[in-house]
């Protein structure tokens, strides 16, 4: 891995794949997740799985969490060197015309998305890993339904959620196109094919996290 980041290419190549890993994740994600809006024996059986797996647990998990870091690690490793590289910015430069905003301030909304992963944490992570391993409760298979649906009683923290994944959209909307760019998936006949899987993934898997919010907010 060291080696894969020395360079300039080697960092984005690398960048690009933990994004591709990360693609993956929250497609499953939101998978699982949707499940509790039609199934609560479904949910909890899925998420009872996936919690006391250990294959999950003890070998997913630390991968994710590492592309996690790595992930917004090299982001702002890269958008650094970016900056010390081009230290002049010419008045007359009209970077609107070149590019889109959201590509242009990735930085921006990686930055806020780190902040809620850090909210989701503690939502979610930081009280089940006090569940298993602090307080060493015996399994419980019916409880997770119930725990998810309670973190959404309160208004501000679905507003929250919304914003952060209206933020993720966006995030995606440019990120999905970049890693294929990055790891040299360009040709006339399949790029078009790429770009509109991801505008349609920057839309559906933020709405579909959206949705869920939502929905165990007005069913409480």
């Amino acid at each position: 891995m060291a080696g894969l980041t020395s360079s300039s290419i080697g960092r984005k190549y690398a960048m690009a794949l933990s994004a591709m890993f990360l693609l993956i994740f929250l497609l499953m994600h939101l998978s699982t997740n949707m499940t509790s809006v039609f199934s609560e024996d479904v949910f909890n059986s899925a998420s009872h799985f996936m919690g006391y797996n250990p294959a999950v647990q003890f070998l997913m998990q630390p991968i994710l969490m590492f592309a996690v870091i790595f992930h917004f690690a090299m982001g702002f490793i890269l958008e650094i060197r970016n900056n010390k590289a081009r230290p002049v910015k010419y008045a007359n430069n009209n970077g609107s015309a070149n590019s889109t905003w959201m590509s242009r301030n990735m930085i921006i909304s990686g930055a806020v998305i780190l902040a809620f992963l850090a909210l989701h944490f503690y939502d979610f992570w930081f009280p089940e890993m006090n569940f298993k391993y602090i307080e060493a409760n015996v399994p419980n298979e019916t409880r997770y339904w119930e725990e998810l649906h309670h973190k959404f009683h309160d208004l501000w923290r679905v507003v929250l959620y919304v914003v952060a994944f209206v933020l993720l959209g966006l995030h995606l909307a440019h990120g999905f196109q970049s890693s294929f760019q990055s790891i040299g998936a360009r040709h006339p006949k399949y790029t078009p094919v790429i770009k509109a899987f991801g505008n349609w993934y920057s839309i559906l898997i933020p709405l579909g996290f959206i949705f869920i919010a939502i929905f165990h907010y007005v069913t409480q």
